[in-house]
């Protein structure tokens, strides 16, 4: 493509031109990370009939002639440049605030990084052929751009291997990993690929090393590295991460006052009070919590609570009328935030209260929500811990839209979940009061239109340990007027079969 400029003199005004209207500029050379630019670390100087470039940071410089334009936009400027022997090349400057400036910046940073990953398994497996590497996304196969992959071969044995970049979820690469260790599996037939190398950063691996301990060491072998900032690699082992970033904390059950001032609120039909362990109640219509109740005083609100008098009465009753209207199964505009907003609260209010349907040895009551709690923020899934009549823990996890991490974002709580128990905390802290909890590893139920399973569930579930007791219980569309189970599935087993 000819240059769009050929003075220095117009090159140099497009250059300043684009450069005086980004918001976040930066350089981007292909093969190289992204520089971010700043009035300080950047320079253009003409000499004659030379445009010369200049930018650098801590740990590099670049320095380009310009010689063309070849295109110009409000989001990049791709330039001709000359590098060393006088071998021409490209050079972007991006406005990463705007969406393709920030696509191309994202693009190149996985370029990069797949080519870190390159050198981390040539280092470590300097016998084997690094057969292939990729950072392209593959919709067929659910395969993430967002994570490089690599299969390794030396003669008839093969590995898989998957790294998370710095910035990326370390634990969710695992997903990601075993849908690709089964994709080569299915796609070599002529190689026995043996197991799973999963690279995550430094600092970042406890959440992958938990989850690796689940599963099932007879269907794969599985290695877990770290590297640092500097590439320094790490083989570790994740039964060295034993401490879990988790609490239970004392249940306290609420007070069943008949006499609440309250009463006419919590006798309107549409209203769930639900206890927490915290000796409070979380009033719902239809899992949308609208107000809390603890020590005979309420606070009301959706976005924000305020303490409720008695002449509030009228005001929250008016309130729930409003999300019963707009919370219905038939509601007449369900573009309405209160009908779109929190679905798997919702499939959770029908769960409890259809709580046998959906496994008929569960008892219906307690039922807990979301203990023990998690130090991280929103997982995007709902959990119930409940109890069979054997005294069995089920786990009960509720996603109302397809998540191809369900499976091990499941594990995540099952973990925690198991750990109170074997410690004995469940009983020692008020939960199931009354019943004698068998020390059996919990069951594992996931709970989800049958519709949105994603299609990679089965894969990963295949990988799981022996002893983990998953069943999948597929509920019908209509979920919002009535729970009906289309199927339960034990395990990887598929539907039909």
């Amino acid at each position: 493509m000819p240059p769009r400029a050929a003075s220095p003199e117009s090159i140099r005004g497009i250059i300043e031109q684009f450069l005086g209207n980004c918001r976040e500029p930066a350089l981007l050379e292909p093969g190289e990370e992204l520089l971010p630019l700043t009035g300080e670390n950047f320079v253009l100087e003409l000499r004659g009939s030379r445009l010369t470039l200049q930018a650098w940071d801590r740990t590099r410089n670049i320095t380009r002639r310009v010689s063309g334009v070849a295109t110009s936009s409000a989001a990049r400027v791709e330039l001709f440049v000359e590098r060393f022997a006088r071998r021409e090349g490209r050079l972007f400057l991006l406005d990463l605030s705007r969406r393709s400036g920030a696509d191309m910046g994202s693009r190149s940073g996985r370029l990069v990084f797949r080519e870190r990953f390159r050198l981390f398994l040539r280092r470590q497996f300097p016998e084997w052929n690094v057969a292939e590497v990729s950072a392209d996304p593959n919709l067929e196969f659910s395969l993430s751009p967002a994570f490089p992959r690599a299969f390794l071969r030396h003669g008839q044995q093969g590995w898989a291997s998957i790294a998370c970049p710095p910035e990326g979820d370390a634990a969710a690469a695992l997903s990601f990993g075993l849908i690709w260790l089964d994709h080569l599996r299915n796609r070599e037939r002529r190689t026995v690929v043996e197991g799973l190398a999963l690279y995550v950063p430094a600092g970042s691996e406890r959440s992958a090393a938990l989850r690796l301990l689940c599963l099932n060491p007879a269907a794969a072998q599985f290695e877990l590295f770290t590297y640092s900032p500097e590439d320094f690699l790490e083989r570790v082992d994740p039964r060295d991460y034993g401490n879990l970033d988790t609490r239970l904390e004392p249940c306290r059950r609420p007070d069943q006052n008949s006499e609440s001032p309250w009463r006419e609120i919590l006798d309107l039909p549409a209203v769930e009070s639900i206890p927490k362990h915290d000796g409070r109640s979380s009033l719902r219509v239809r899992g949308i919590e609208f107000a809390e109740l603890g020590d005979g005083n309420l606070h009301f609100g959706i976005r924000s609570r305020q303490p409720a008098a008695a002449h509030h009465t009228a005001e929250i009753a008016e309130l729930v009328k409003e999300l019963e209207r707009s919370r219905a199964a038939d509601a007449s505009d369900r573009e309405h935030p209160f009908y779109r907003q929190y679905p798997e609260a919702w499939l959770e209010s029908q769960t409890r209260a259809a709580i046998e349907t959906v496994d008929a040895s569960l008892f219906p009551a307690p039922v807990y929500g979301q203990v023990p709690a998690f130090a991280g923020g929103d997982r995007g899934v709902l959990d119930l811990l409940a109890v069979d009549r054997s005294g069995r823990l089920a786990v009960i996890e509720l996603k109302a839209a397809a998540d191809l991490h369900l499976p091990l974002q499941a594990i995540d709580y099952w973990i925690r979940v198991k750990w109170h128990l074997e410690r004995g905390e469940f009983t020692s802290h008020g939960y199931f009061p009354g019943i004698e909890l068998r020390p059996d590893p919990p069951r594992l139920l996931l709970v989800s239109p049958a519709l949105e399973f994603h299609p990679t569930t089965e894969t990963i579930l295949s990988y799981f340990a022996p002893h983990i007791d998953v069943v999948r219980i597929g509920v019908g569309v209509e979920w919002r007027k009535e729970l009906h189970i289309l199927f339960r599935l034990s395990g990887a087993q598929r539907p039909g079969l």
